[in-house]
């Protein structure tokens, strides 16, 4: 008889559904970066030039290396980057640095999806209410017009809501009762730590949770041993909490061995304590909600709201429907699992940017309030998850009220859906608040570097550069002089302190003649300080309203 074939079983709706999400999701990730390319927007942000730019010198360097990395920002998304700025062209173009940020925004809309359907379902299948529900979250989060646009860019928003998110996706499954789901958390919120210190609090609330969790299940255990699920068992908990620290304790190692000071991101001379202190030296005021926990709040909070809508009172009814989501899983808890509650993890980036405004040196600046002005309003969009869950909570209430073939309910969906449609068509007629931020700030600067960059491009190709980079490397980029051709502050061997005179940084400001061809100085950096006396060869000085003027010598 011939050998009979085993079929394999057919895919499930469930998995259709991811299938379908998927889809859609890539073609809003790929059409709307085909449109920001297009209209050469999508590297606005000096933040995203210097992204690309980290990954680059840590192969494309006269120092090459993982030392490149630096400090300050975390490293996993200066890694994610580097294969795809290899190629000479994709790093010019700045291409590159969006691709891992484009792959991290499909999954963090599956992940909104899994995570509001699991902690809303009833049992291991979900039913008809919380795959609605999850399919409701995820189109509010996927199509939110600031995430659209910051998903584009080689920022680290989107990269870090996608490990955010399902580290909460993995901790809810794990409450179910999926004890494998521990250790996914774990790495999760390993690579979150390793994306933005943000992490570190999630790691450090979650992590507490599992401990607080696994002690309860143990003495529900110890009362009624057949009780369901089972607490992990020591090693088990103890694995998932090393991982999760692990990330944490590689940073403040890394620190403390290359820099001589494991806090050098927090207090060294790059971070933002010390900048604000520069600028409070400088004479100017400080941020606002410094030392005010209540007022850094506020602002962390407004910044959320202008991220889902640009219109005030449309802005107050998203706060008004995440209260109502909340009262509502609150106090009517006959309707909800009882694994609904790891979605107040959503919320952990309110008291961490609280803190950070009042404390951490972290400035807001939103356009509501003073000083009316745009300055990481981006970080808001961490609270899109939050408000995305709160809606398919509500959409999940509407149906468990009331059956889906009501018209009531069906009425009432349609109501939230087209509070939704008018929030963000607002915001897009107006234009995301991530992207006017960008056009607001680095407009002058984008000016300089393009202008400076035409002069670049008209040297010899095998011409070396002395130039401090951390202010304008953009020139550079889009010049597309090798790094490797270019002496810059990243040369100096930061683990020789306080200072190393043998460093090619140092010698070459000591000597620009012996070590460089030409050298592009700004008014007031470290190589217009080693050169303004030296009367080297102008060949063209360029200035930009409110930019340091840029001036271009010919060393020898």
């Amino acid at each position: 008889m011939p050998k009979q074939t085993k079929k394999s079983p057919p895919p499930s709706s469930r998995d259709s559904e991811v299938r379908l999400l998927v889809w859609l999701a890539t073609c809003v990730s790929i059409l709307s970066f085909l449109f920001y390319f297009q209209s050469h927007e999508f590297m606005l942000y000096g933040d995203a030039v210097a992204h690309i730019n980290i990954a680059r010198r840590v192969f494309d360097s006269k120092t090459p290396g993982l030392l490149q990395l630096g400090t300050v920002w975390l490293p996993l998304p200066h890694l994610l980057i580097i294969p795809f700025v290899i190629s000479m062209d994709m790093w010019r173009r700045g291409v590159g640095g969006s691709i891992p940020s484009l792959f991290a925004y499909v999954f963090a809309v599956i992940g909104i999806f899994r995570l509001v359907r699991t902690t809303l379902s009833r049992d291991a299948a979900p039913d008809a209410a919380a795959r609605i529900a999850a399919w409701a979250a995820a189109m509010i989060f996927a199509a939110n017009p600031n995430l659209i646009y910051m998903q584009t860019t080689a920022m680290g928003e989107s990269l870090y809501l996608a490990f955010f998110i399902w580290s909460v996706a993995y901790f809810s499954e794990y409450v179910r009762g999926d004890a494998r789901a521990l250790n996914k958390c774990g790495f999760c919120l390993a690579a979150a730590c390793l994306t933005r210190y943000d992490g570190w609090f999630l790691a450090a609330v979650i992590g507490a949770s599992a401990i607080i969790l696994s002690f309860l299940r143990r003495k529900n255990a110890a009362q009624s041993p057949s009780s369901n699920p089972q607490a992990p068992n020591v090693p088990t908990l103890a694995k998932f909490l090393l991982i999760a620290a692990a990330a944490p304790i590689l940073w403040l190692a890394y620190n403390g061995i290359v820099y001589r000071n494991p806090l050098e991101f927090e207090n060294g001379p790059y971070s933002a304590k010390a900048i604000e202190a520069r600028t409070q030296a400088s004479g100017q005021p400080g941020h606002p909600g410094s030392g005010n926990l209540v007022v850094a709040g506020l602002y962390f909070l407004k910044s959320g709201e202008a991220n889902v809508a640009e219109n005030q009172w449309l802005q107050r009814g998203w706060i008004l429907l995440a209260v109502a989501a909340a009262a509502a899983a609150t106090f009517m808890r006959k309707l909800f699992p009882f694994t609904t509650w790891p979605l107040l993890f959503l919320l952990v980036p309110l008291p961490f940017y609280a803190l950070s405004v009042a404390y951490g040196g972290v400035p807001i600046f939103v356009p509501a309030f003073w000083p009316f002005t745009h300055y990481n309003v981006r970080y808001g969009l961490q609270l899109l998850p939050a408000f995305a869950a709160a809606f398919g909570v509500l959409v999940y209430i509407v149906i468990q009220i009331g059956s889906w073939r009501r018209r009531t309910s069906f009425i009432a969906i349609l109501g939230l859906l087209a509070f939704v449609t008018v929030s963000y068509a607002f915001v897009w007629q107006a234009g995301p608040t991530c992207l006017e931020e960008a056009q607001i700030n680095m407009r002058t600067r984008n000016q300089l570097e393009a202008r400076l960059a035409e002069w670049l491009e008209k040297l010899p190709g095998n011409s070396t550069v002395l130039m401090y980079l951390g202010d304008h490397v953009g020139a550079v980029q889009q010049a597309g002089i090798p790094l490797s051709h270019v002496i810059n502050e990243g040369n100096h061997r930061v683990w020789k302190q306080p200072v190393d005179p043998d460093g090619l940084w140092e010698q070459a400001l000591a000597n620009p003649a012996r070590y460089a061809d030409y050298v592009v100085a700004f008014d007031g950096d470290p190589v217009w300080s080693a050169v303004h006396d030296l009367h080297l060869s102008e060949l063209v000085e360029i200035h930009v309203t409110g930019q340091s003027g840029a001036v271009l010598y010919q060393a020898r």
